[in-house]
């Protein structure tokens, strides 16, 4: 655990190998066993489990109701709460790490969820927020279906002012990609409806340009289609 004696350090192999969201979480808050890590927009609780399963101590919250059912149901040691990340439901320094993954830019109101972030882990300890940028081959495919174009941005910029403003320092800010494959049109859909159900009204609403922007977007490989998503994760750390 952190002793708040002063801020919060990245282990010295931080980032040595291939990046991905999962493992720059564990490396962040290693060692993870025990830790009490808040969930951030948990959905439907696929990295609650995955923490889980590392020995943390998990709590996620998340505004929908059918996902804290599934989140509960996927990781069944983990605890679950439906609340916003701009009022969260807990004292201030309850957790020894917060995460928000791919969650920040569908909050209404970012800068005071990072601000409510902050408050629940306390000074000195870490906020690791993981956002998908405005480019790559899955936001042109999504883009026709949802333009997160705005909205992301917004995440970012809330980021930048919290750093500005002194309420958060920035330890580590890099990018990566996420690549995924799939199997067709349908699978991709799939994915981007079980984010976000709303969507399929979209989808109903232009159907042929939908797959056309998909089938521009995508690489054509082996079982499928290949879509990449740049992430940029930050770690930040609490002001004292």
């Amino acid at each position: 655990m952190n002793s708040g004696d002063g801020p919060s350090r990245l282990p010295p192999h931080f980032g040595a190998g291939r990046m991905d969201s999962l493992s720059l979480i564990l490396e962040t808050f290693a060692p993870i066993d025990g830790r009490r890590i808040l969930d951030i927009g948990c959905g439907s609780g696929v990295l609650a489990k995955a923490l889980s399963a590392q020995g943390a101590r998990v709590t996620g919250i998340d505004p929908g109701e059918a996902a804290i059912r599934d989140a509960g149901r996927c990781a069944p040691t983990a605890r679950f709460e439906r609340a916003s990340a701009e009022a969260l439901p807990f004292s201030d320094g309850s957790f020894d790490g917060a995460v928000m993954l791919n969650a920040l830019h569908h909050v209404p109101e970012p800068g005071a969820a990072l601000a409510e972030a902050a408050r629940v882990v306390g000074p000195n300890h870490l906020v690791v927020v993981v956002e998908p940028l405005a480019e790559g081959s899955f936001f042109a495919a999504l883009r026709p279906i949802e333009d997160e174009t705005a909205i992301r941005a917004a995440a970012q910029a809330a980021i930048a002012a919290a750093v500005a403003s002194g309420a958060l320092a920035c330890l580590r800010d890099v990018t990566f990609e996420r690549h995924e494959t799939f199997a067709d049109l349908g699978a991709f859909l799939g994915r981007v409806t079980a984010v976000d159900p709303a969507r399929e009204d979209a989808i109903a609403a232009d159907p042929e340009g939908i797959r056309a922007a998909f089938e521009a977007a995508a690489a054509r490989v082996e079982g499928g289609y290949s879509l990449t998503q740049p992430l940029r994760a930050h770690v930040l750390v609490a002001a004292r």
